[in-house]
């Protein structure tokens, strides 16, 4: 163990047990309470802990199968990688059930033994790391899905010296323990299975199951389905006759109709479906919600003509029929509800829509977003009442748990399968062995499998039922040519176990319910995140037995693949760096998992390299939805509200200078004068990030007030918690003044870009607006909405950067930003490259896998990360100690205290764009310091001079290992 690790573990062990204020203390060596909390659970450390680890033992009394799926994509890693690590479970209490040693056995880089040991109940997982530290995690988390993910745990996490006393207490209680224990194989498992006796409830457990019986006798409404018929009964109050309900599929639509029927007390009411077999079911739900006389509910279709029933269940295929609506007047239902309404785009649909007035008529769907240019929105008045989405849904724990596996699809001859790989490929028997070792691998919850698979052609699906079928699991295969009652029988066949596996193309994506899918398999590429959600919801159905969905991606080389963490985890934003982030950090939505193995990662992050996901194409499709939506022309404002498209895509696109120049290729009616055309670019390119709220806060005033005086902004920045000093003021005024930018682009001045004259000048009487642009806010209603949305917006985005200072940590920021943030004079954003030296700051750029690195440096002189807050930082070549820029660097003023302040800013790779993640302030580790020699090849050796600089903050371990790819 080198020297540098046992300082940091003795600094570590100091701040976490003497004094928290103690320097060099690093986070992944200190002390730390793990809890379940909000993107940071124990189950991340876990996870982080493996991913770094050399060898790993588990020493936990309970197990559950729902949390080994996500553990296995882990190992499966560790197995390439040649780590193997050990687990010491129990019998204890009888709660490992048989079906979690049937999982552990399947294992193959994990050795399991059971204790003997009388109440074994310890929780502790120990990781050694490159054999010179361990790191623990011991409290009160088993392993378990809700002691990993969701319940109040309490686990502490240490690090210790292998040669530490605590360490070699825990090893040799592993250690004893180990050795009187019984091995994990088939026959213990087989003698285990035959006397086992599941465990009875606890009293209180008991009194839950008592009280969910009771509560099928009377069903409510749970909390989404309460909020929404509040928001119904509100735009009823306020005179609407239409509204639309958004919410996931399994999280009780028709049961909120039912209840909406029922605090609405129709004369009448109509209930309009696309297929029989949903409509008996809705009807079951009605009559469990509304109760009456069984002869009050009736059925309209091809086989019942009930066509006086209080309450109406139709076919949209048999009410839509001329000879059928004429039986009815216009006025027949006070009550009209539409099922599945993202399809009321037919005409048949609209026939009936056009005929009837109902007194109020509600629309439900899972899926608003259409492929033509039908407006669902529109239909309904854009009374969108209520929107619950898939992550709400799981997060509210009205669905049934997934979790997630993308893992790397089967590959013949170096040859991966990608949309041009033929059907000898796709069907061969290797590809459906490769499958089958997988889906055996992580399994599925209960006793036996009920899959779903999703192929993207016909042939390909006949094919692949066949191979499972000749090779013991039954499976048949359906597409759009088979008949309902094919499909039914084929869906009966898998509930009652007949078949193991639906294979399915072009239909199952809505509109069935088949809650007994506890597996789904993806053996296709991701044509959009509304069909992948939809295939993905097939399985989110609760079932009795079903603790949770086992969701299998086989993930190939496909261009779409950079849908996948977007449809996850509900991103619609369009930023490339929350893209990136979702799939590296792979996090988790309620008691659901996303789990990736290395290969599938790797694919996945080039396409969402290669895919520009602000192109024109994308964006004007965003757009049509929120037109939809709203009813009128969006602003950026509403992307922004609304969980959209990010404003910065369309701010940070090279091919529109503001939002106006969008709204142009939108082709809508909007003119702008040059100059006016010029400012906007100005608070949109500049502006809109709200790094700084200054300059947003100043302009947003001064559309009220003439003059602004300095006392009186001073006053507005402290309201707003904004640091301000001379130099920041000073700053503001260069940067609307447009000094900051006099300097070249090309032929011209960036200034010249932005009209070229003051957007805000200061005098005696304070600061003003160009009368130009004041005029203009005056006189032209569609400049002074896209000034105002700017300006709001920004101030929007805003709120999420610290208002006290500059930067925040680990926000990003381009060089350009970093330069009007450290209030410099112009923006010398185009030469700064690695670092600057200024009379008072620093800032340091590092790209920590940099491209054609070993071109241009050594490679033992390359930045490197030592630790959480420690890094090895090198200068240009040549630099001597004696250089200007070092003594800069070093010098210190009377308190001994260094001039010019060091801020690390970083990113992974130049394909990750222009923007750097701010690390925080650093400081030069004393005696650190020395000039080297750096050889670079075909060249003579250069002088370079070297420094540790230690972080004031410590990353977050798991934000080191993003930043760094370090294992």
């Amino acid at each position: 163990m080198t020297n540098d690790i046992t300082s940091e573990l003795l600094s570590s062990v100091v701040s976490g047990f003497i004094d928290r204020k103690t320097e060099h203390a690093t986070e992944e060596f200190s002390p730390r309470l793990l809890l379940n909390q909000k993107d940071d659970t124990v189950w991340d450390h876990l996870r982080s802990e493996l991913q770094a680890c050399s060898q790993f033992i588990f020493a936990v009394a309970f197990i559950t199968p729902d949390m080994l799926v996500p553990l296995k994509v882990v190992l499966a890693d560790l197995a390439k990688r040649g780590i193997k690590g050990k687990i010491l479970t129990s019998v204890y209490l009888s709660f490992n059930r048989p079906e979690v040693f049937a999982e552990l056995l399947k294992i193959p880089n994990v050795t399991v033994r059971i204790s003997t040991q009388q109440g074994f109940h310890v929780k502790g997982y120990l990781f050694e790391h490159q054999g010179s530290y361990d790191s623990l995690i011991i409290g009160s988390s088993n392993l378990t899905r809700t002691a990993l993910l969701a319940n109040y745990e309490w686990n502490l996490r240490l690090t210790s010296h292998q040669d530490g006393e605590l360490t070699q207490q825990i090893r040799q209680k592993i250690s004893e323990a180990w050795q009187t224990a019984l091995p994990l194989t088939s026959e213990w498992l087989a003698d285990y299975t035959l006397n086992y006796q599941a465990p009875l409830p606890a009293a209180g457990q008991a009194g839950r199951f008592l009280q969910t019986e009771r509560a099928a006798e009377t069903i409510i409404p749970n909390r989404m389905q309460q909020e929404a018929l509040a928001e119904l009964q509100q735009l009823r109050n306020a005179g609407g006759k239409k509204g639309l309900v958004i919410s996931a599929t399994g999280t009780g639509k028709t049961y909120l109709g039912a209840f909406d029927v029922q605090q609405f007390r129709p004369r009448r009411m109509l209930f309009i479906v696309h297929r029989e077999q949903i409509l008996k079911r809705a009807m079951q739900s009605f009559y469990k919600v509304l109760g009456g006389k069984k002869n009050e509910y009736g059925i309209l279709s091809g086989n019942h003509f009930e066509s006086n029933a209080k309450y109406l269940f139709a076919t949209i295929q048999t009410l839509s029929k001329q000879a059928v609506l004429a039986q009815f007047s216009r006025t027949e239902f006070d009550y009209l509800l539409l099922d599945e309404a993202h399809r009321a785009g037919a005409q048949s649909y609209r026939r009936v829509l056009k005929y009837f007035q109902p007194l109020f008529c509600m629309g439900m769907t899972a899926t608003p977003e259409r492929t033509d240019d039908f407006s669902i929105y529109e239909l309904f008045d854009y009374n969108l009442a209520y929107e619950n989405r898939l992550q709400d849904a799981l997060e509210e724990n009205l669905l049934c748990p997934f979790h997630y596996v993308g893992i790397q699809d089967y590959e013949y001859q170096g040859k991966v399968i990608d949309e041009q790989t033929p059907l000898r490929r796709l069907a061969s028997n290797e590809r459906i062995d490769y499958v089958l070792q997988q889906l055996d691998y992580y399994g599925y919850s209960g006793q036996a499998v009920h899959g779903l698979i999703f192929c993207s052609r016909k042939d390909e699906a006949k094919e692949v039922a066949r191979l499972l079928s000749a090779k013991g699991h039954p499976a048949t295969a359906l597409s759009g040519t088979d008949t309902i009652a094919q499909r039914q029988a084929a869906v009966n066949h898998l509930e009652q176990g007949a078949l193991e596996y639906l294979v399915t193309v072009d239909i199952f994506n809505e509109g069935i319910d088949i809650p007994c899918i506890n597996q789904v398999v993806m053996m296709r590429s991701t044509q959009s995140s509304i069909v992948f959600i939809q295939q993905l919801g097939r399985g989110l159905r609760k079932a009795p037995g079903k603790e949770f969905v086992t969701v299998i991606d086989f993930i190939g080389n496909y261009k779409n693949n950079y849908l996948i963490p977007l449809a996850l985890t509900g991103d619609k934003t369009r930023s490339k760096d929350n893209a990136r982030e979702e799939l590296e950090l792979q996090p988790t939505i309620g008691l659901s998992t996303i789990n990736f193995t290395e290969v599938a990662r790797a694919r996945i992050y080039e396409t969402i390299q290669a895919v520009k996901l602000d192109a024109l194409a994308f964006l004007r499709k965003d757009y049509r939805q929120l037109k939809e939506k709203l009813g009128r022309i969006p602003l950026l404002f509403d992307f922004q509200k609304f969980g959209g498209t990010d404003a910065a895509v369309f701010a940070d696109n090279h091919l529109l200078a503001n939002y106006y120049h969008f709204l142009l290729k939108m082709k809508e009616d909007v003119v702008l004068s040059k100059f006016e055309d010029q400012v906007l670019s100005f608070v949109t390119k500049e502006l809109l990030n709200g790094m700084r709220q200054h300059e947003l806060l100043l302009l947003k005033v001064l559309l009220e007030h003439e003059n602004v005086s300095l006392a009186e902004f001073k006053h507005l920045l402290k309201e707003h918690h904004c640091y301000c000093d001379q130099a920041t003021l000073r700053s503001v005024l260069q940067i609307l003044d447009l000094s900051f930018f006099k300097v070249k682009a090309g032929k011209r001045l960036k200034a010249d870009n932005y009209g070229g004259k003051p957007i805000v000048s200061l005098n005696a009487a304070g600061y003003h607006l160009n009368s130009t642009i004041r005029a203009s806010l005056r006189q032209h209603g569609l400049f002074a909405r896209l000034y105002k949305d700017v300006l709001q917006t920004g101030l929007l985005k805003a709120r999420k950067y610290q208002s006290e200072q500059p930067f925040t940590l680990l926000q990003k920021y381009t060089r350009k930003d970093v330069c009007r943030l450290l209030n410099w004079e112009k923006d010398v954003s185009a030469p700064l490259y690695g670092y600057r030296v200024g009379k008072t700051a620093c800032p340091l750029f590092v790209t920590y896998t940099a491209e054609e690195s070993a071109q241009k440096r050594s490679a033992n002189y390359e930045n490197e990360f030592i630790n959480t807050s420690l890094i090895r930082w090198y200068t240009r070549s040549p630099r001597h100690l004696y250089s200007d820029e070092v003594q800069q660097l070093l010098q210190v003023d009377e308190q001994g205290k260094r001039v010019v302040k060091l801020h690390l800013f970083m990113k992974k790779s130049d394909a990750e764009g222009k923007n750097f993640f701010y690390c925080g302030e650093c400081k030069i580790e004393p005696g650190s310091v020395k000039e080297e020699l750096m050889q670079l090849p075909h060249k003579k050796p250069r002088a370079v001079v070297s420094m540790l600089l230690r972080l004031q903050t410590p990353l977050q371990y798991r934000r080191f290992l993003l930043l760094t790819g370090k294992k």
